[in-house]
């Protein structure tokens, strides 16, 4: 199961962090324990680790403007700098990761861990999960190989039509070679005629020859005529065909709605504002969080009695037990100085809770809503470049007709030009024949009828051939065709059930894992729990659509064997802390975690007894290169003793 990442022992040097002044730990390949009572930097180590992994969830020491953390392992070095900016802290430095967000979710399992805490709270499930992934990335790239796989089939519903139509050219190419082959049978029974009927003449070589230099010319006259005529048709249908590609074109033109380019811009626009909004709601959060782990950590060591927090901030052991029990009702402010209500100050960080949901809430909106006009601005786009090509073609079309037109014209002039001519050398043939040389004329003149279809025929078999050669060239491509096409629709079927994917392989790991895991806990009355993925109807806007979600199920034996279902809320600290870190060992398994972060870290197991812990600590010890966890002494006895221990921080 471990991608192996570090190989060394590394040494973390941390200075300003959590509640630490300055500090140097070097750990261990496998387990390493960090035992010792409360308020002893065990967390803000934790921390320290954390930022120089690349994570923003670390606050600066109280009293310091400035923090650093260094670690040193496998001959390299990652820094991590922390500078307090008015209300916030700004981050520096060359961690590990230059993007921490798997290792946030899946792999630093403090107690404000997302998936600790969504089981603890009821959050979604299937939502954490898949915050790793990028469903818009998916979702484009199944939109660009549809394109595709339709551009594809559309060539391929060329070729098939193509295909049909060989055997047609296939048969008119036999035909005009055997209409050739005829027509030259005719044509030398014709020249044989002439030869027979030039030797009975008896006329004078200077009549004869006058008279057969103008039939060669009117026979010359005669085949350009009908080239000319052969042009002129084929320049007519070219036009026909120009002119029904332009008809087409100006429909598609009219179907596609012109674009409002001033809508681009308030898109782009719009998108950047909305950016600058989630950025702003991004900074604003990570205040709220580092207002309210701050607060939560001072809370935690004024209960664990390590600070006297007094309008000073020095610290102090306190005295009498009167005022010990007292110290658990109130607290010194520690930024005014005055005593408040310890309830009171829960009460403000639950609000602060609260605004942070309400942020994240707001976020997804935005979110949406760049989803959206992402969306939009792809569309206008798509038609945008669909009309200029449209007009492009249909420009280019235009041109081509007038070209082809003023060709027809000139042709049609030389058609006329010809004629006029074909009838001044059949009056000069006229007028030098006699009835002696009428049937040789007659001869003369049917030869170069039939010269002129051989060459006309000849002139339709190239046609022919050319255009077979071309379709058994463009048939030579089906066959890759055909391949790319099942190439596509299987990296579609990839892309779409991806997300299926995932979200039944978290199901299957946590269940997996979730049964293991309450095996060696033996929780005496839980006997099952375990995550069902289901599709249920949600409604956005006017139109309901289907939405998936992990629902959390537990099953509860009593001790006469009867099986019933219980609540999440009905569990106990200990089994919703278990439940929410078997959840997160899901993703980290889901997600590869393994193969890129190294470290795996335990905080707050103090709701789980030793024993458990020990087991706990043992299985998910598999699982990770460094497996680092912050332990009560009491709770640090039960596990191995050959695991690595820190106790001074």
């Amino acid at each position: 199961m471990k991608q192996r990442g570090l190989t060394d022992s590394p040494l973390v040097h941390a200075e300003n962090v959590g509640g630490i002044d300055e500090t140097d730990v070097e750990l261990a390949p496998g387990v390493n324990v960090l035992h010792g009572r409360n308020a002893t930097n065990r967390t803000s180590f934790l921390q320290a680790l954390m930022a120089a992994m690349g994570s923003d969830r670390v606050s600066l020491k109280g009293d310091a403007d400035e923090g650093r953390v260094r670690l040193d392992v496998d001959g390299e070095t990652y820094t991590r700098t922390l500078t307090r900016t008015g209300d916030t802290v700004a981050f520096g430095g060359d961690p590990y990761f230059d993007d921490p967000t798997l290792a946030d979710l899946f792999a630093f399992l403090l107690e404000d861990n997302p998936a600790r805490r969504a089981v603890a709270t009821g959050g979604d499930l299937r939502e954490l999960i898949m915050e790793p992934v990028d469903t818009a990335s998916i979702q484009a790239d199944i939109d660009r190989l549809e394109a595709e796989k339709r551009e594809v089939e559309a060539e391929l519903d060329d070729l098939d039509t193509l295909k049909q139509r060989l055997p047609t050219l296939e048969q008119r190419r036999t035909d005009l070679q055997d209409d050739i082959e005829q027509k030259r049978d005719a044509l030398t029974e014709l020249e044989a005629e002439i030869d027979e009927a030039d030797a009975d003449l008896d006329e004078t070589r200077d009549s004869r020859s006058d008279l057969e230099a103008t039939l060669e010319e009117l026979r010359d006259v005669r085949s350009t005529l009908e080239e000319v005529r052969f042009d002129i048709e084929t320049e007519k249908e070219s036009l026909e065909s120009l002119r029904s590609e332009k008809r087409e074109t100006e429909a598609d033109l009219d179907d596609v709605d012109a674009v409002d380019e001033s809508r681009l811009d308030e898109i782009e626009a719009e998108i950047a504002e909305l950016r600058e909004q989630k950025q702003s709601l991004d900074s604003r959060t990570s205040e709220l969080q580092n207002i309210i782990r701050f607060n939560e950590d001072r809370l935690e060591d004024a209960a664990d009695g390590g600070l006297d927090l007094g309008a000073d901030g020095d610290s102090a052991e306190t005295g009498a037990p009167t005022d010990k029990l007292l110290s658990d009702e109130s607290v010194t402010c520690w930024t005014c100085g005055s005593d408040v209500e310890r309830d009171a100050i829960e009460a403000t960080i639950d609000r602060l809770k609260e605004s942070r949901s309400e942020l994240l809430s707001d976020r997804r909106e935005l979110d949406d809503r760049i989803s959206a006009l992402n969306d939009e601005r792809a569309d206008i786009t798509d038609r945008r470049d669909r009309r200029d090509r449209l007009e492009r073609s249909l420009e280019q079309t235009t041109q081509e007709i007038e070209r082809r037109e003023d060709r027809l014209a000139d042709l049609e002039e030389r058609r006329e030009s010809l004629k006029a001519e074909v009838e001044q050398l059949e009056t000069e043939v006229a007028e030098l024949e006699n009835e002696t040389y009428e049937d040789i004329l007659e001869l003369h003149r049917e030869a170069n009828e039939v010269e002129f279809e051989i060459g006309r025929l000849e002139d339709d078999l190239a046609s022919v051939e050319s255009e077979i050669e071309e379709v058994e060239s463009e048939l030579g491509r089906e066959e890759e065709l055909q391949s790319r096409r099942e190439e596509i629709s299987e990296e579609l079927v990839e892309l779409r059930t991806r997300i299926d994917r995932i979200e039944e392989e978290a199901v299957e790991e946590f269940n997996d894992h979730m049964s293991s895991v309450l095996e060696i806990l033996d929780y005496e009355n839980l006997d099952r729990i375990w995550l069902e993925r289901v599709e249920t109807e949600v409604r956005e806007g006017r139109r309901k659509v289907s939405k998936t979600e992990f629902e959390l199920h537990i099953v509860r034996r009593t001790r006469s064997g009867t099986a019933y279902e219980d609540r999440v809320e009905h569990l106990s600290e200990s089994e919703r802390e278990v439940t929410g870190l078997v959840f997160a060992l899901a993703g980290y398994l889901v997600h590869d975690v393994y193969e890129e972060v190294p470290v795996m870290l335990l905080d707050s197991l103090e709701a789980i007894d030793s024993e458990r812990i020990a087991r706990l600590v043992d299985y998910l010890r598999e699982f990770a290169d460094y497996l680092v966890v912050a332990l009560l002494p009491e709770d640090a006895e039960a596990l191995d003793d050959d695991y690595h221990r820190v106790t001074d921080i």
